[in-house]
């Protein structure tokens, strides 16, 4: 098992919460989803190493963007 944590911007509230938990929960392999709105993060549990781009378009398909890394 792997957690990869990812900040997360736009997020204000527990539908927010919900939207991205929802969507993230969705990719293959991944077996628990934490987001935690007061720090705008999401930490990822899963099988094997996810791609970041699939991690991005999901958090994009629920309406925010992974932050960028330096």
């Amino acid at each position: 098992m792997q957690t990869t944590t990812y900040s997360v911007t736009g997020m204000t509230c527990a539908h927010c919460v919900s939207s991205v938990s929802s969507e993230v929960s969705q990719l293959a392999g991944v077996t628990d989803v934490q987001v935690d709105l007061a720090t705008g993060t999401v930490s990822v549990t899963s099988a094997e190493p996810l791609d970041r781009a699939a991690v991005a378009a999901a958090v994009d398909e629920a309406g925010y963007e992974l932050a960028v890394t330096p």
